[in-house]
């Protein structure tokens, strides 16, 4: 089921803090499985990774930015528009790609 991204940022700033919460309950290592096979081809997702074949911002970086801009990742994620290639991620999927991004800090 995809929901769309004005209900999910609606959502986000709705419910604050909580929605931090609920990224935590998402999987790190799972989210790392997921980024290094997916999105590992334009952006360093793992401080391990040397290389990538475009500038999209590494998710160190991303991690490091305030935790609102992690919350609207997770908006993002469920509607990705270009250049984001249309993965279709379940709720589960998004939770623990933040989860691991959330972990990078």
């Amino acid at each position: 089921m995809r929901i769309p991204i004005k209900s999910l940022t609606c959502a986000a700033l709705l419910l604050g803090g909580h929605v931090t919460t609920a990224l935590a309950a998402g999987d790190s290592v799972a989210g790392k499985a997921m980024a290094q096979r997916w999105c590992s081809s334009c952006h360093l997702v793992a401080p391990e990774q040397e290389t990538t074949t475009t500038e999209a911002p590494a998710f160190a970086t991303i991690a490091g930015r305030h935790p609102r801009s992690i919350e609207a990742l997770a908006a993002f994620l469920a509607d990705p528009h270009p250049p984001m290639p249309q993965m279709s991620l379940t709720r589960q999927e998004i939770s623990d790609l933040l989860a691991y991004i959330s972990s990078l800090k």
